[in-house]
């Protein structure tokens, strides 16, 4: 095969595996000839690009040039500068041969770092940033440009589909991209803990410790999974200490703070809280809308000439306000169903196509929210709110969270005392009557209680 037959093969990849796809994992790659035991090399622009692509599109690209050179049995990746390359000896993709089925290419570094895989549409460039997000946003950033270590480690968490994930994910690309040579591990708690448990079995700790201490940059999300196990809790706090006295870097996520994850042990709870913790608030209209804005701008490329009626996307970001990736979901099923029916995404097919998931998305006020968004008003931790404490700074804020429990939720008021540190009815009942009293007699109080009523309804 040639350089010029190469070239000519493109169009059809891109064809194969769109254009987006192409112009970011294919376009890069440059031929750089074929041996005579049929190794086809393509030099990538770094270690992670070329394993990414061999892990993804490895079959493909065999399928494809196969059909110019049937010669061509494997494919090697190579990491260079201008014409000086590099092996990478990650990233080779091989074509089964017909009398034995090849298995896929692994070296001792793929079996050391089990991480979890990458989406390749979590980066900076498709997160949308906005008020609720924007700090989390700047220290992923910050942490993403390598360099020293600034705060050790990053805590981001917040809700379910709030970009926890896009963040991490993020971070990992960004890092990889501009220092190829790192070890960058991301992986699940849950993942972590798997591990754990089969060294445990196999009798393997001493590999599993080296394997995990060993890495430049550690990514674990959705470390709440943890909480309650105590022997994975042990290790992991011994991996923690490890990496930070090395000064590596390392990146948590949880669906909520450290002083709120129950059963996390206090000193790995310390140790998570000595560095920064960043929250995620739930997203806002301008936000959810933006998010819309972004998407439809692609999804236009994969369906030129499909027309969105003016108000569909106002009218998505304002009835769809809990989870993103709903959101996302209800605009790519409104595409396909406009695509495959030839119509026009108007109201009406807005009201066709996502009725379930407009039913479903109705607001639903959650005690929860309730007693977040009371906590995050008055400036208190969610843990004083609901503690013990019974001093003037925590009670009136308790109170005015009971009087909204009471209010915009259908729970009883034995149900409310249990959420707030197991509080009889009676003390939510003096709560809620005495918020009532307040609000005629205090024009502040009935501010902040109105302010927050329509935060939590909008």
């Amino acid at each position: 095969m040639t350089k010029e037959q190469w070239g000519a093969l493109q169009d059809q990849i891109c064809k194969t595996i769109g254009q987006n796809n192409f112009k970011t994992w294919i376009e890069p790659l440059r031929f750089r000839g074929i041996n005579d035991d049929g190794v086809m090399t393509l030099q990538a622009p770094t270690n992670f690009f070329g394993t990414y692509v061999s892990q993804n599109f490895g079959d493909m690209l065999l399928a494809q040039v196969s059909t110019v050179n049937g010669s061509v049995r494997r494919l090697n990746f190579q990491v260079g500068i201008n014409d000086d390359p590099r092996p990478a000896p990650k990233t080779e993709a091989v074509l089964p041969q017909a009398e034995e089925p090849a298995a896929p290419a692994t070296t001792a570094k793929d079996q050391a770092l089990p991480g979890a895989p990458l989406d390749m549409r979590f980066t900076f460039d498709t997160f949308v940033v906005g008020k609720p997000n924007e700090l989390a946003h700047a220290a992923a950033k910050r942490v993403a440009e390598g360099g020293p270590v600034t705060f050790n480690p990053l805590f981001l968490y917040g809700g379910v589909g709030l970009g926890k994930t896009h963040l991490m994910h993020a971070i990992a690309w960004e890092l990889s991209q501009r220092n190829p040579h790192l070890t960058v591990l991301y992986l699940s708690a849950e993942q972590f803990m798997y591990r754990f448990v089969q060294a445990l079995r196999e009798r393997k700790m001493m590999d599993f410790k080296e394997m995990f201490r060993s890495v430049d940059v550690l990514m674990v999300d959705d470390v709440q999974f943890i909480a309650g196990k105590d022997s994975t809790q042990e290790e992991f706090f011994h991996t923690f200490n490890a990496l930070v006295d090395q000064n590596k870097q390392i990146i948590i996520s949880a669906d909520r703070a450290p002083d709120e994850i129950k059963d996390l042990e206090n000193r790995i709870r310390s140790r998570l809280q000595s560095g920064l913790v960043v929250d995620l608030h739930p997203t806002d209209y301008e936000l959810r809308l933006g998010i819309l804005q972004t998407k439809v701008d692609v999804y236009r490329g994969m369906h030129p000439g499909l027309e969105i009626e003016n108000g569909v996307l106002e009218f998505l970001a304002h009835r769809i306000s809990t989870n993103v990736r709903v959101l996302e979901g209800a605009l790519t099923r409104l595409f396909a169903f406009a695509s495959l029916v030839g119509k026009p995404i108007n109201m009406d097919l807005v009201q066709d196509s996502l009725a379930d998931v407009l039913r479903a998305s109705e607001r639903k006020i959650s005690i929860d929210e309730i007693q977040r968004k009371v906590a995050e008003h008055y400036n208190i931790r969610l843990s004083d709110m609901i503690g013990p404490k019974r001093v003037r700074n925590f009670a009136r804020p308790r109170q005015v969270a009971m009087y909204l429990c009471k209010q915009l939720t259908s729970r009883s008021l034995p149900e409310i005392g249990r959420r707030f540190g197991g509080r009889d009815h009676t003390t939510v009942m003096h709560g809620v009557k005495r918020i009532e009293e307040l609000r005629h007699a205090d024009g502040q109080i009935d501010e902040d209680v109105e302010l927050l009523r329509r935060a939590l309804e909008a």
